[in-house]
């Protein structure tokens, strides 16, 4: 809901009104009983996600993700103390 605030008014109330703009109510401002201005909350832009961005950058060797542990660490997650 929008509500309008005379300029005399938001300088005495204007913590609470921030906070109203914060929570996402849009407020107008006036002078002389004409709108002057807005005050709304700011909406903050995630950037935009790129698949493949990286493509060829880089290369990922995981050939050996798949071998079994040596047995040293395969002890320790184990938590066996052999």
């Amino acid at each position: 809901m929008t509500q309008i605030i005379n300029v005399h008014d938001a300088k005495t109330h204007f913590s609470k009104l921030l906070n109203r703009a914060h929570a996402g109510e849009e407020i107008i401002l006036a002078k002389a009983g004409k709108p002057y201005a807005k005050l709304v909350p700011i909406v903050e832009e995630r950037p935009q996600r790129r698949p493949g961005r990286f493509e060829g950058q880089f290369v990922v060797d995981d050939s050996a993700f798949f071998d079994p542990l040596p047995e040293e660490e395969l002890r320790l997650w184990e938590g066996r103390d052999d």
